[in-house]
Parts: C-alpha cells; structure tokens; sequence
C-alpha cells in the first residue's frame, strides 16, 4: 500500500509508452517459455483512478483495451475519449443496478460473478440490439474478499456447472470464459496454484457445456501477469507497472 505522505510525480507519455512496451515484451518472453504464441494473450491496460490525458497516452502508446472498474468513472472517459478505437472492459464488481449502464459502455464485462446481474446485462444487451461478451468472475482461492462464484473446491464443481445452467442459455450473454484474481502477495509464483485451478475449472466447463466458446481466461495483475500468461491467461489486467500508482494512491 502506498504510503499517503509520499507524493508521486506525474507519469509522463515517454514513460507510458516505456512501460507499455516492456510489459509486452514480458508477456511475450512468458509466453514463449510456456511454448505458447505471445499473440494468444491480449493486454488490457487497467485505467482506473488516472486521468483523461494518463488514458490518452496510454492509447497514444499502443492500448487497444482499456480495463475500467467503477461505471461512473467510466462513463466520463468514453464521453471524452469519443470516436478513438478502443475496447472498453468492466473489470469490477458490477451492481446488478448498474447492469443498463455497464451495457451501454462497455464491449467486455470480466465479472459476471451472479444470476441476478447475468439476467439484467442480458436484459439490457438485448434492448440494445448488441451481444455482450462476458466472463465468469470466480473465487478459487475462498478468500472472503474476493467476488465471484464459489469455486475453491473442486469437489463443488459440478454443483456449480449444474448452477450456471440459467445463464448458459441466456441469447444475448455470450460466455466466453473465467476469470480470477490470486491473493495479493510480494511472490508472483505463489498466484500459481490459482491461475492453474481457474484452467482446469474452465477445462471441466468446457467438456460439460462444450457449446460455450470458453477459450478466454482473464488472470494475471501488474504483480503477477507473467505467471498468468505461463498458466494459460489470454487476457491479462496491468496498470500501475505501466502507468504508475494512480494519483492519491
């Protein structure tokens, strides 16, 4: 946690671009060393809590995806940043009262983590007339912090298939995949057994509902995407090791 006394200084666009090039550079090497194409994965880069011009020279580096958690902020940044080509992606919890909005800004939600909120995104998608692509957010680690469906006990797996049966029929849901977040620690290799727990949940989800395309697997942060990419992440969630803390932090 950053310390509230020390101010940082203001990232700058060389810095960015610096940073965004060396992360891909390390998601490419991980890849390369678990005998995978670095094309397979896809950097979101996680603007959440920066400013209009940190975002704008992250898209000015090379971001195509930019991962948001909170839809007000959100809402304010695609506004601003217009017609530029990017994906947004909803990469936090979701209130199931926000689901309208999510569905208006967003092209990814990483987080579907409840029927509830799977009905109303599906809801709205539809009265849209536009698919939404999601991921099924799960705990695989039982930590109480963590959002998600229940999945740390592989013994529970099949109740779990068996629940989200609801929402794997849904028509304008498309489910395209999982994704976790590890517990926060100093050793990025003890995110490991979770990443590789995600990867066979996904793989059990797939022979049970092989209909679902389930190839997306969303794991790996700033401290730890290196091991996500060498468990089999295709999306991988990165933002202060490119753009710095986040002012405030």
């Amino acid at each position: 946690m950053a310390n509230p006394g020390i101010s940082h200084p203001p990232i700058t666009t060389d810095e960015i671009q610096t940073n965004f090039h060396r992360v891909l550079e390390q998601i490419g090497n991980a890849a390369v060393s678990a005998g995978r194409h670095p094309g397979e994965v896809r950097l979101v880069v996680v603007t959440k809590g920066h400013p209009l011009e940190t975002v704008q020279a992250a898209v000015q580096a090379g971001a195509g995806l930019l991962g948001e958690n909170y839809v007000e902020e959100a809402e304010e940044k695609v506004r601003s940043l217009g017609d530029v080509k990017v994906e947004w992606h909803m990469i936090g919890h979701v209130q199931s009262r926000k689901a309208e909005a999510v569905c208006r800004n967003f092209d990814w939600v990483h987080s579907v983590d409840s029927l509830k909120l799977a009905y109303r995104l599906d809801r709205f998608a539809g009265e849209m007339g536009r698919t939404l692509p999601v991921l099924l957010e799960c705990n695989v680690s039982g930590e109480a912090t963590k959002s998600g469906w229940a999945a740390w006990e592989e013994v529970d797996w099949g109740r779990l298939a068996d629940s989200l049966k609801p929402l794997i029929d849904l028509h304008r849901l498309k489910v395209r995949g999982l994704m976790t977040m590890a517990p926060f620690c100093d050793d990025p290799g003890l995110a490991r057994p979770y990443f590789r727990r995600l990867r066979r949940l996904r793989d059990c989800l797939a022979s049970w509902y092989p209909q679902v395309d389930w190839s997306e697997l969303s794991m790996g942060m700033s401290g730890d995407f290196t091991v996500g990419v060498e468990q089999g992440a295709t999306l991988v969630r990165v933002g202060t090791a490119i753009l710095g803390p986040r002012p405030g932090a």
